[in-house]
């Protein structure tokens, strides 16, 4: 029997009060406590749950009593807010990315594990119904053998945040920030093959960066070469010249046939798949799809249905490894 589980929210910028904005909505969960540093955030997250008590910080909000917390702030500070809240044995919802580096990433994995309750990372486009439908089919095996991929996210836009472009508090760039979602969606839609070989071009404003670069980049190139044979490539930028807000596309290259996602009108929200078998096309699906809270909504209810740690959050390691790999780290 499920029951509404007690959460607590921390970091209310403008994801942070999406992702509540969507569990209410949902009425997957009872707010208990709000919890942010700046006033006109708070002030807005309290609209949207106006019973909710206040915080100013994470030891504020743990005094409540809480089944679980989600956590939309700077990525610098995830693995250790993830890590306390664990050690009082709470359910974990994080912004992706979960850590840093695999090695903070694996620390809060295997903190979840011990404590053997649900975490859960926002890896959000793998709920569009697009990738969905593009997965079930790889599944299927209508595309036969799929040897290639190609991912690209360029975004036209920049962080407006000062951490997001300082190295140590983010871990890197466009490729950790969008990266992370590419290498996600292509690991998860193929099974979670091994990853056996990176290379990666890190740019800024069009310089060329070093292996291990104290730069933040606004460009990458990367090849990931996966057991099996298949070959990844991806793309992804800050404040690319494309005339439109964004380029968001996976093309899915099989023996028997391809399957691609792109964004609609240079939409970060609207989507489209189809699956091609020579010059013939099927859709998979298109807008309207309100994705963007699934996986937050999707959390909370398995939290609510009793659920503890999953094995399943373990996919995290290979792509924080591969983006590791990328950075020469």
């Amino acid at each position: 029997m499920s029951t509404l589980p007690r959460l607590g929210f921390l970091g209310l910028g403008w994801i942070g009060r999406h992702r509540l904005q969507a569990l209410v909505e949902a009425q997957a969960c009872e707010v208990v406590a709000l919890a942010d540093a700046n006033a006109d955030s708070l002030a807005q997250a309290q609209a949207i749950a106006p019973q909710a008590a206040t915080c100013g910080d994470l030891g504020a909000l743990l005094a409540h009593e809480l089944d679980g917390v989600v956590i939309a702030t700077p990525s610098a500070l995830h693995a250790g807010q993830c890590l306390q809240a664990l050690e009082r044995r709470l359910a974990v919802f994080c912004q992706k990315p979960l850590a840093r580096t695999a090695t903070e990433a694996q620390g809060v994995i295997d903190a979840a594990r011990q404590a053997d309750r649900l975490l859960g990372c926002d890896l959000s486009y793998r709920h569009t119904e697009a990738m969905r439908r593009i997965r079930h089919d790889v599944a299927e095996g209508l595309l036969g053998q799929v040897y290639a991929v190609d991912l690209v996210f360029h975004n036209a836009y920049g962080p407006n945040m000062g951490w997001a472009r300082d190295m140590q508090l983010a871990g890197g760039g466009c490729a950790i920030d969008l990266g992370t979602h590419l290498v996600d969606l292509a690991l998860w839609t193929l099974g979670s093959p091994a990853v056996q070989r990176v290379d990666s071009q890190l740019y800024a404003r069009g310089r060329r960066l070093p292996a291990r670069p104290q730069d933040v980049e606004d460009f990458c190139f990367a090849t990931l070469e996966l057991a099996g044979g298949t070959v990844v490539r991806l793309a992804c930028s800050w404040e690319f010249s494309g005339g439109r807000d964004a380029i968001i596309e996976a093309h899915f290259h099989g023996s028997a046939g391809g399957a691609a996602l792109r964004n609609r009108d240079g939409s970060f929200f609207d989507f489209v798949a189809e699956r091609y078998q020579g010059t013939q096309r099927t859709l998979l699906a298109e807008p309207p799809d309100a994705w963007g809270g699934r996986a937050a909504v999707d959390w909370a209810r398995r939290l609510g249905a009793g659920a503890r740690y999953e094995p399943a959050i373990e996919s995290l390691l290979p792509v924080a490894q591969a983006l590791d790999a990328v950075y020469g780290r």
